[in-house]
């Protein structure tokens, strides 16, 4: 997908911890060709930080919305970020 890169970090909310919500993430984000990663955040909530053309970008958060099959989403909110470097692949953290 060509386009503007854009990086975003993102945070969802809902039933999205202990549901596999990372591993579909990277999955998808790999699948869209993003780097980045996803984590799993004390309060239950999952974070990732999405890199890569603002199509792929978009499409992802929309993507987000829905999540796996065990997921329940309640909320997800990104914000533009800056990064120093441009992430290799996309990973799962913490």
């Amino acid at each position: 997908m060509a386009g503007k890169q854009e990086a975003v970090q993102v945070r969802v909310t809902g039933r999205v911890q202990g549901v596999g919500f990372r591993d579909w993430t990277a999955r998808e984000a790999r699948h869209l060709g993003l780097a980045g990663w996803v984590r799993n955040e004390r309060d239950g909530s999952v974070t990732a930080l999405l890199v890569g053309p603002d199509e792929a970008v978009a499409a992802m958060i929309e993507r987000l919305w829905k999540g796996p099959r065990l997921a329940s989403v309640s909320d997800v909110t990104s914000q533009a970020v800056s990064i120093a470097e441009m992430p290799t692949g996309f990973r799962i953290t913490g």
